[in-house]
């Protein structure tokens, strides 16, 4: 009675004694059987292989670039901050530790020319964003013409920093401007020396670097509008939707993601900013528009403080770090979020 038991519990054909399942797994519902273990995974397949390795040769033309131009002069600056590296062929180069960024720590011309370059770079982002925003949706809307306009929108962009310097110079040239020349013409005063006063000369630049880079934001904010659907916009005027409802709810959840991105470059790009302010004042007067990158251009070229110069570059390549580490955190919490 034992053996019949034990025969319809275990079949001949399940050397695990369990009842065979279906696909010819061991146990019920295709489960596998007790004592039952996983192949080890194989060898990747030859075929991806390949194409992993043609995948980095393909990649290899845009990363040698970067490899050669960017890396490795960046790990060469920060090798150099350490150091006391001066102009001078004969001259030897000593390993010195922190003693730069020591000497920086209570450099009060070098934190001066850091707090101007956040003023410039706040004081040109903000402005530019939201003379940006307005302007691409005027150019997002149907009007007469419209083609055209977009594309003068695009001319500051289209012109090098060098030929935007030398024309805003003339500009604001105190004795032929067209700036003086107007004020003297409407009547209100004599006009002034704009980049050389004390009070008026970074204000005069922050303005030039927002009629400069306010295109490229322009064209970035005009994409994401024009990717928004016209439906949503039908629909909420349909339940009645102002003009400023529509833009709070419908357009700008579209075109937050893209005006946080431009504005965080900006923000960066504009705090890095140098061959337009050269050209412009050269840093002056009196350091009243000396930007870090035009301090540490001073230090290394004008008085051969190489070494001083990188420690320069280390403190400002840390802050943007800080700056693109905060915004990327923004942006993955916000992807988390939806």
């Amino acid at each position: 009675m034992t053996s019949v038991t034990a025969t319809k519990r275990s079949g001949p054909d399940d050397p695990h004694g369990g009842c065979s399942g279906r696909d010819g797994q061991g146990g019920q519902g295709g489960r596998p059987p007790r004592f039952w273990r996983p192949e080890p995974p194989g060898p990747p397949p030859r075929g991806k292989a390949f194409g992993d390795r043609a995948a980095w040769f393909l990649v290899l033309p845009a990363l040698i670039p970067i490899l050669i131009l960017s890396v490795g002069p960046l790990l060469y600056g920060i090798a150099l901050a350490f150091t006391d590296a001066q102009s001078g062929r004969t001259r030897s180069t000593q390993w010195i530790g922190t003693l730069n960024f020591q000497d920086l720590l209570h450099d009060t011309l070098f934190w001066d020319s850091f707090r101007i370059g956040l003023v410039w770079a706040v004081g040109v982002t903000v402005p530019q964003f939201l003379l940006a925003l307005g302007l691409a949706l005027l150019l997002n809307q149907n009007l007469r013409l419209r083609w055209l306009a977009r594309a003068l929108a695009i001319v500051p962009w289209a012109m090098p920093e060098v030929v935007v310097g030398i024309m805003w110079r003339l500009v604001y040239n105190p004795d032929a401007g067209i700036l003086n020349e107007t004020i003297r013409d409407l009547g209100l005063g004599d006009g002034r020396d704009w980049l050389t006063g004390l009070a008026t000369a970074l204000p005069a630049v922050i303005l030039v670097g927002i009629w400069a880079g306010m295109p490229q934001t322009t064209v970035a904010l005009l994409a994401g509008l024009q990717n928004t659907p016209r439906e949503l916009h039908e629909a909420a005027a349909l339940d009645g939707a102002g003009a400023w409802r529509r833009f709070r709810t419908v357009t700008w959840p579209a075109i937050k993601p893209i005006a946080l991105a431009i504005s965080a470059l900006n923000l960066i790009w504009n705090f890095n900013s140098f061959a337009l302010v050269y050209v412009l004042t050269s840093g002056g007067p009196g350091g009243r528009t000396r930007l870090p990158m035009l301090f540490a251009y001073e230090e290394a070229f004008r008085y051969g403080q190489f070494g001083y110069a990188a420690a320069m570059g280390c403190v400002m390549v840390a802050v943007i770090s800080v700056l693109l580490a905060l915004y990327l955190v923004g942006r993955l919490r916000g992807g988390e979020d939806r």
